[in-house]
């Protein structure tokens, strides 16, 4: 067992990586800020996992609260998930995605150097890439992202990069992300957005449950199966367990590991609503609408090296993904008191 910190733990992501930490025995400690999660969250990760993880309400920025933590709490690693992700908001906001992201890691990665902790796995994003010269990304593609989340991503790498180059005995984990779908399968954690809904999945659960009317599906002229955007889904629970496989490598050498989480294959927008109307026993209607400027056609993930350095690769289809979404969708319903 080894006692884990988990920035941005009640988060969509987070707290799936927290129910897979506490099933495989580790003792867990959650800092949150809580501007994009509830709290209650630990709740129903406590109801799955039959204890409930500590929590402290901080944000990275604040090295003071950090330095207290670390002072008064002992921890082998850290899983950084704590940052906005928002594309389209870093666009209309770029300054407060480099604050929080970009300073709020370094003074994580600054209070974490201090305390003799050399350990971290980081909750990065395929969006590094930008508009690389293959369909499927490879981790020695170049990078050059078009946004600044993606910016904001990539200078974290960097500064954990250049923090191992300095200091032999950092271990590191640098994920990129594909597009985690999904939800718990017991239905009492999902994705739970504040605000405007920007990605696809819980846009089609809200469809689909009559909270929207239709699903916008932007451009049906790819050079695609169908002509939607295809895209690497990936069930959040596996992407969970990708975390535990880094800690687990990590657990063996020093140095930087840089790898993609994604299941290898892509899905059309149609596919997915197809299945999802399969899932959820109705159909979703969706009207076509223009391309979105910036999007491409079609990428997903070279899952290999993932597999050859983690022993990691997905579990769980297309039908999980939408399933397990659909049965959070009716949880959320049923108990919206709960999640207020």
């Amino acid at each position: 067992m080894r006692r884990i910190l988990v920035t941005g733990g009640t988060g969509y992501i987070g707290s799936h990586a927290v129910v897979e930490l506490m099933a495989a025995g580790h003792d867990v400690f959650v800092a949150d800020n809580l501007c994009n999660s509830k709290l209650s969250v630990l709740d129903r990760v406590a109801r799955i996992s039959g204890r409930r993880p500590e929590f402290a309400q901080i944000d990275i920025r604040d090295r003071g609260a950090l330095r207290k933590l670390f002072a008064a709490q002992s921890f082998d690693a850290v899983i950084h998930f704590a940052g906005l992700k928002a594309v389209g908001e870093s666009v209309a906001k770029p300054l407060l995605y480099f604050d929080n992201n970009v300073s709020g890691s370094v003074a994580l990665f600054e209070c974490m150097q201090e305390a003799g902790i050399k350990t971290v796995v980081f909750s990065s994003s395929a969006t590094v890439y930008g508009e690389p010269p293959s369909v499927q990304f490879r981790e020695d593609f170049p990078t050059a992202p078009v946004n600044p989340y993606g910016r904001s991503k990539l200078m974290v790498e960097d500064v954990l990069r250049d923090v191992a180059k300095g200091d032999s005995e950092w271990r590191v984990a640098l994920l990129r992300y594909f597009n985690p779908v999904g939800a718990h399968p017991s239905g009492l954690i999902g994705e739970d957005p504040n605000g405007v809904l920007n990605n696809l999945m819980p846009y089609m659960a809200q469809v689909a449950s009559g909270k929207l009317k239709e699903l916008s599906v932007f451009g049906n002229d790819y050079p695609t199966i169908d002509g939607t955007g295809v895209r690497d889904y990936i069930h959040v629970v596996d992407l969970a367990r990708g975390h535990l496989a880094a800690l687990s490598a990590l657990g063996k050498q020093t140095g930087v590991l840089t790898v993609n989480l994604g299941a290898g294959r892509g899905y059309s927008v149609l596919e997915m609503v197809n299945a999802f109307s399969e899932a959820c026993g109705k159909p979703v209607p969706y009207r076509i609408a223009g391309r979105r400027p910036g999007d491409l056609a079609e990428y997903f993930a070279d899952p290999s090296l993932a597999h050859q350095l983690l022993g990691w690769r997905t579990q769980l289809g297309i039908d999980a993904m939408c399933g397990d979404t659909w049965r959070w969708q009716q949880w959320a319903a049923a108990n919206a008191a709960e999640l207020a």
